[in-house]
């Protein structure tokens, strides 16, 4: 297990995390399951020959309901979102502040440090690492309100709402939806047990429908995929799975988790027609032992395109699992995916996000990339 100091690490089209945790020997679905027995053939023998109709006719239905987003948590500030700027309020009538020089406001395009002297004692009321979106640090306007203390902030982005002031969880999930519109997001990569973990949490938070290829594919044959694979083949599974993404590519608003490893469609460079119909985010395993390798790694594998999953969109590099650290992951997922549609409506190069973690607040800063993601470094999911 990890410390309690965490932190987590979001590159653009590229991230990846180091934990003191590993994952499995076998990449694939490795919960409580025997390892897959990867083998050949095809696919639309055992898939027309099963009883159920075929996946490209199978019809979703939402497992469970979810909410658009959190309730907001319990704060000891006011905070509303205007035209082109955001404002916050800061009760202070009790601290004994006897003049605007007591009071200390510092800001940058990204961050928020709000002290002040109370008692001969300096303070501080507030401390946001990282703001929900970027602002115009030399055009903030603080005063003394009565018993506030009120901080006007221009946003960079006008157009974008702010659910709160900062990037919490909350105000991602919240917050996202509007620079989705409604696109999917398809979660790829080796593991199917992380696609499905973190396609769900995301689908929860954000009030999109979670859809687990797997599901709907075991759903059309009656048969498990291990089995499928062990008497049918991987490239079987994968053609299947094609058929399955094709037909979710008409549908809005889903988080589609795909199948892990060589049997996932998502790994072969010719089943990428219909993935690109979404956002894609590959959960990606890395070796690296700190940031730096870590970036330098995730620059190699998309300049280097030898794996199919580099077409993503985002990449989040991750050095061991626990689906304790489900929402963590999610959460990075969520920051490179919001830098990605900010930076790029066309999804062209922009930034990698470095991020850090304590419940709360993230520290962000931003480095040119052709891509991006999200890295988790080893004090990064507690």
């Amino acid at each position: 297990m990890v410390g309690p100091d965490a932190r987590i690490m979001a590159m653009s089209t590229i991230a990846a995390a180091t934990c003191s945790f590993s994952l499995p020997a076998n990449p694939g679905r490795h919960s409580t399951r025997a390892p897959r027995l990867l083998l050949r053939p095809a696919y639309r023998r055992s898939l027309l020959a099963a009883s159920p109709p075929p996946a490209s006719r199978l019809r979703l239905r939402p497992r469970t309901s979810v909410s658009a987003s959190p309730a907001a948590a319990e704060r000891d500030y006011e905070f509303t979102d205007g035209n082109g700027e955001v404002e916050l309020r800061l009760d202070i009538g009790k601290l004994g502040i006897e003049s605007s020089r007591d009071v200390f406001v510092d800001v940058d395009d990204m961050s928020l440090l709000i002290r002040a002297k109370s008692d001969g004692t300096l303070r501080t009321l507030m401390n946001v690492t990282t703001l929900f979106d970027r602002v115009k640090s030399s055009e903030t306007i603080w005063f003394i309100d009565e018993d506030q203390l009120v901080v006007n902030l221009k946003k960079v982005e006008q157009e974008l709402k702010w659910p709160d002031i900062d990037e919490s969880w909350e105000s991602l999930t919240s917050g996202i939806t509007q620079l989705l519109t409604g696109i999917s997001v398809h979660i790829v990569g080796d593991s199917t047990d992380i696609n499905e973990a973190v396609a769900k949490e995301i689908a929860e938070g954000i009030g999109y429908l979670p859809v687990c290829t797997s599901e709907l594919l075991e759903s059309a044959t009656q048969k498990s995929i291990d089995a499928w694979a062990d008497t049918e083949g991987v490239d079987s599974v994968a053609e299947a799975e094609c058929v399955v993404l094709e037909s979710l590519s008409s549908h809005v608003r889903t988080v589609v988790a795909t199948l892990g490893g060589k049997q996932g469609a998502a790994s072969r460079f010719d089943k990428w027609q219909y993935l690109h119909s979404g956002f894609t985010v590959w959960l990606s395993v890395s070796d690296a032992g700190d940031e730096a390798a870590a970036k330098e790694e995730a620059r190699r594998s998309v300049s280097a395109g030898s794996v199919a999953y580099a077409k993503s969109d985002v990449v989040v590099k991750l050095g061991g699992w626990d689906p304790v650290y489900t929402r963590a992951v999610a959460q990075g997922c969520l920051v490179a995916l919001k830098q990605l549609t900010l930076a790029d409506k066309k999804l062209a190069a922009t930034s990698i996000l470095v991020v850090q973690n304590s419940d709360e607040y993230l520290e962000t800063e931003g480095v040119d990339l052709a891509h991006h993601g999200v890295y988790l470094d080893e004090t990064c999911l507690e």
